[in-house]
């Protein structure tokens, strides 16, 4: 089960890739909250090492309190750098405690496949669930799934209070064949076997004109 967490938030007055540098080098995180019926959009910043630490932390509901005013919330996206080191952007989904909610869990492959090589083609699921459920991840036993296998998204298990909100069809995980490795040849091979090659036999043609050429000189 998700904790939750109040996470200090101010708002943005101004909003652009230069005011955004400036809060990164301030510590802050830029971030939005999503609109949500009457209820507007929000552009807010905050603490980056305590956004950070609430990840570590597991954490995945918040109460946001944006200058005094709660909004309880979900992560929906977090936007990196192009190197994955540095967290440029937060957007934050508004929910309702004990009311459904959609959200993305990552899937933890657990073990290896018998007899073939495993292909991971989804790396996050979307369920559906009330926020204080959503969990860190999904934990996915492929030691059973031999070559030639497929793992759909509606043949996951699930934990308690949650249900699948996307294609169950969805194909998450493939086992292939091992592929042989055909050898090589080793270096020098090919040239040892084109100079071992037998001499081509001279033509009897050849032969006869220069019989013919020897006898005439002698006469």
């Amino acid at each position: 089960m998700s904790s939750s967490e109040i996470l200090k938030a101010a708002k943005r007055e101004r909003v652009g890739s230069r005011f955004a540098r400036r809060l990164r080098k301030a510590g802050r995180i830029p971030a939005s909250i999503q609109a949500e019926g009457e209820t507007p959009h929000l552009d807010i910043s905050v603490g980056e090492r305590e956004f950070l630490a609430s990840r570590r932390h597991h954490v995945h509901l918040y109460d946001i309190d944006v200058e005094g005013a709660m909004e309880t919330a979900i992560v929906r996206e977090l936007q990196w750098d192009a190197f994955g080191d540095r967290l440029n952007h937060i957007e934050f989904k508004r929910v309702q405690r004990g009311v459904a909610t959609e959200a993305s869990v990552v899937l933890d492959v657990v073990g290896a496949a018998s007899g073939g090589d495993l292909n991971v083609l989804v790396n996050e699921v979307q369920i559906s669930c009330i926020p204080s459920l959503i969990p860190n991840s999904i934990e996915v036993k492929v030691g059973e799934l031999t070559a030639g296998d497929s793992l759909l998204a509606n043949e996951l298990e699930l934990p308690e209070g949650l249900s699948l909100a996307m294609d169950g069809e969805t194909v998450l995980i493939t086992i292939s064949a091992h592929k042989e490795e055909v050898a090589e040849p080793a270096e020098g091979e090919d040239a040892l076997e084109s100079d071992g090659a037998a001499p081509e036999a001279p033509d009897a043609s050849d032969s006869a004109a220069e019989g013919d050429s020897s006898g005439g000189g002698e006469g």
